[in-house]
């Protein structure tokens, strides 16, 4: 069983209002599922779209919690951990 993520105290941000990963409307490309930083609320599109701007953000800031945005998914992945986190109330 894997290590449980030690990564929780860094949620600064649970919930957002942006509907779009914010790189691909920067550059018209499209996405296939977003996901929210719950360091700094940056929203990037997942490891199925093209350009796997969540998983670059996590690269380049060490920002180590996502969760989903989808409607219905509540999940939290931690990045560093590789591990799913829990679940946060939509």
């Amino acid at each position: 069983m894997p290590e449980p993520c030690k990564h929780l105290n860094r949620i600064k941000i649970s919930h957002t209002s942006k509907k779009g990963c914010e790189d691909c409307l920067k550059t018209g490309e499209t996405w296939v599922h977003l996901r929210l930083c719950l360091t700094c609320g940056h929203v990037a599109c997942c490891d199925s779209s093209k350009n796997k701007h969540a998983t670059k953000h996590f690269h380049g800031t060490k920002h180590p919690l996502v969760r989903s945005i989808e409607p219905g998914e509540a999940w939290v992945w931690c990045y560093v951990d590789e591990v799913m986190a829990g679940e946060l109330e939509s």
